[in-house]
């Protein structure tokens, strides 16, 4: 992918991200915590229903598009089983009324049934016809349905404030589900070719058996990972309290800000590495690319442990924990994020089963980790146990890549990720006692990494001034 493409799909997760700064001050100020710990269900009934309904065939379709040759039919077969199972699934749900809600918020309400099952719908659609976008690198139509739901989110709370509309559960649910149904338009619109296409395209059952059998290990794969990343929403919920959950959720986006680095990475790397594969050349690349992925973890792990007091000055008092709880928040983001230059030898062997058994097994630590942290600390305990977890998520994905495909050193990408979740786990549970020794370490590790990445520092200096260094940094 050519640098001009690469800032095409930059755009858009950076002014998401941007947008979602300026929206998110606005709905504390103006939203009950509770409310905002509730919207923070729907985000997990989201993110588990994409995963699960997929069936595993939307990872199917980014891995055998540049293999087959018929794309409108490669469409339809990862598109259309999934979409028919949540169809029904909704439906079904939907008669029983005010179920849905009640599971989600504890608030029996039909409207909000109906709205969460639209909201659960379009996710589904937009995450399918977003990697339609992604696989053709049509970047500039990407990053626009990313940043335009936001722009709605915020048109719309910003219009409940200004008619002073009332401050309720319902109201956000509408704005969420909103932008969620405006996204899927959008995207909709920008594929309209290659849907159209697959409408009329035959269904290959061939083709619909092959990818059920790549992507069937990663519907058990993709429950766990989603369990990694939700789980603790739904034990403080069962522990705790929608409170601190809601405190929690704010954390979580806040530390979502590194995401832009997980979608423009994820965006671009897949596809990029699928096709070194079919061609046989550029493999050689990976090493350098985690090499400068590991500093960037590291640099933000610390900066964020040394300002993460900023986030005070956006948030109501009630809200000042967060400081500490956002830098184990960041686990997720970041340490996923460089799993995925290291797990590239799953991909390429196709034994996505070692996919699903790490993410079983991190799984398995986080539901041990939360149950003994979260009635203890609440929602630190879920921050650092969700932050450890991703650290042993990174630590297998690796392994087993390795194991699958070819060696590659790791003992610095062990020795720092751990040195970053080790201090990130202190700063969240103990942080605001040991605020002037936290500060020391994360100085101390910041000295270090920048002189064990000075090639790599070197290199993008030289870049951003346009020259050529010397020597680049090739080793990791």
């Amino acid at each position: 992918m050519t640098p001009k493409k690469i800032a095409a799909f930059t755009i858009g997760p950076l002014g998401a991200a941007l947008l979602g700064f300026i929206t998110l001050p606005i709905i504390t100020w103006f939203f009950s915590q509770e409310d905002v710990g509730r919207m923070s269900m729907l985000q997990v009934a989201i993110g588990f229903s994409t995963l699960f309904f997929s069936l595993g065939l939307d990872q199917a379709y980014v891995r055998e598009f540049h293999e087959v040759s018929e794309k409108s039919s490669l469409l339809k077969v990862a598109f259309l089983p999934g979409l028919t199972l949540l169809t029904i699934t909704l439906l079904t749900v939907l008669m029983f009324g005010d179920a849905l809600a009640d599971l989600l918020f504890e608030i029996p309400k039909k409207h909000l049934s109906l709205l969460g099952a639209i909201a659960l719908l379009a996710a589904f659609v937009s995450r399918f016809l977003s990697l339609v976008l992604r696989m053709n690198e049509q970047g500039i139509a990407f990053s626009m349905s990313q940043v335009l739901p936001k722009l709605l989110m915020l048109v719309v709370i910003g219009a409940y404030v200004l008619i002073d509309a009332e401050k309720s559960l319902t109201n956000l649910v509408i704005a969420n589900t909103s932008a969620l149904v405006f996204v899927s338009v959008v995207f909709a619109y920008n594929t309209r070719r290659e849907w159209l296409a697959s409408v009329t395209a035959p269904l290959n059952i061939q083709l619909l058996k092959h990818m059920l059998r790549f992507g069937f290990p990663l519907i058990i794969g993709g429950i766990a990972f989603w369990g990694l990343t939700a789980i603790d929403k739904i034990f403080l919920r069962t522990l705790a309290s929608f409170e601190e959950l809601g405190l929690y959720s704010v954390a979580v986006s806040f530390a979502a800000a590194a995401t832009i680095l997980q979608s423009v990475f994820s965006t671009v790397w897949a596809p990029t590495v699928y096709k070194w594969a079919s061609k046989g050349e550029g493999l050689e690349n990976v090493n350098k690319v985690i090499r400068y992925m590991l500093a960037l973890v590291v640099l933000a792990f610390c900066l964020a442990g040394l300002l993460s007091w900023l986030v005070t000055f956006f948030l109501p008092p009630k809200y000042t924990a967060v400081q500490w709880i956002v830098v184990s928040c960041l686990g997720f983001p970041l340490l996923y994020t460089l799993s995925e230059t290291t797990v590239v030898g799953i991909g390429i062997s196709k034994r996505s089963s070692f996919a699903m058994v790490a993410a079983v097994l991190s799984l398995a630590i986080n539901l041990l980790g939360n149950w003994l942290l979260i009635p203890h600390f609440g929602a630190s305990g879920a921050a650092a146990t969700t932050c450890f977890s991703f650290w042993v998520f990174f630590l297998l994905r690796t392994e087993f890549s390795i194991y699958l495909w070819k060696r590659i050193p790791r003992l610095l990408l062990y020795s720092l990720t751990l040195s970053c979740v080790f201090g990130a786990t202190i700063f969240t549970l103990w942080g605001e006692s040991l605020s002037i020794l936290m500060a020391a370490y994360w100085t101390l590790l910041l000295c270090y990494a920048s002189y064990a990445f000075k090639s790599e520092i070197r290199c993008v200096v030289f870049f951003l001034l346009k020259k050529s260094p010397v020597n680049g940094a090739t080793h990791i």
